[in-house]
């Protein structure tokens, strides 16, 4: 029997919390009753509802999860992009999965160019596709569980910190939150992503605001 899966992360964007990524595999018919259970691009489910598909994922389908936190993002993006970093991420979830056929929400402008390099670095054969968790449920079903296991991170990095709000940098919360911790400590908290030119921005307009008031 044909095995398909599907291959999506959560928090690619973010400047704090981890990257996860995820893989599920199944049988098409296991896909075709998950769809119809509601699985979706994770995007447009509330939090509950992601909650409870994740639980029917997870005894449905085998699964492959990797966490990239924000300390080992910061080691690995001294040598190499975020989509790389992604890449590799998926590479070692296809080999792990071991599918028949493998669709993945593509990280390169090339989706073709990044099927062909998928399939020859895993042996498997790979669709990298743009907006694969709204096209295929098998990426969709990959980005819910993706999602889910970051929020309940980002959760917990909340009680270690504080509330940050969403972690974007789109978030004006968000960008509170780290302007007023780097002032009054002097630095930004764990599981920020140094490499993002957010915080140079922030590093910025603080030392500015400093000079200023001499």
């Amino acid at each position: 029997m044909t095995e398909i899966a599907g291959v999506d992360e959560a928090g690619k964007g973010p400047v704090i919390g981890p990257m996860v990524v995820c893989g599920v595999k199944a049988e098409p018919e296991v896909f075709e009753r998950l769809k119809k259970a509601g699985v979706r691009d994770s995007k447009v489910l509330s939090r509950d509802k992601r909650e409870k598909l994740y639980e029917k994922i997870s005894k449905l389908c085998k699964i492959e999860i990797i966490i990239i936190e924000a300390d080992e993002l910061n080691e690995l993006m001294e040598t190499m992009t975020i989509n790389e970093v992604l890449y590799r991420a998926y590479s070692s979830i296809i080999k792990n999965l071991k599918p028949d056929l493998a669709y993945v929400d593509s990280s390169d402008v090339n989706c073709k160019r990044l099927s062909e390099r998928l399939k020859k670095e895993t042996g498997v054969e790979v669709r990298a596709m743009h907006r694969a968790d709204s096209e295929r449920v098998e990426v969709a079903a990959a980005s819910v569980v993706a999602k889910v296991l970051r929020d309940r991170r980002i959760d917990e990095i909340k009680r270690e910190t504080g509330d940050f709000g969403s972690g974007y940098a789109s978030d004006p919360r968000t960008i509170d939150f780290l302007k007023s911790y780097y002032v009054k400590n002097g630095r930004f908290p764990e599981h920020v992503r140094l490499a993002w030119k957010t915080l140079k921005r922030i590093r910025a307009e603080v030392m500015q605001k400093t000079l200023s008031e001499f």
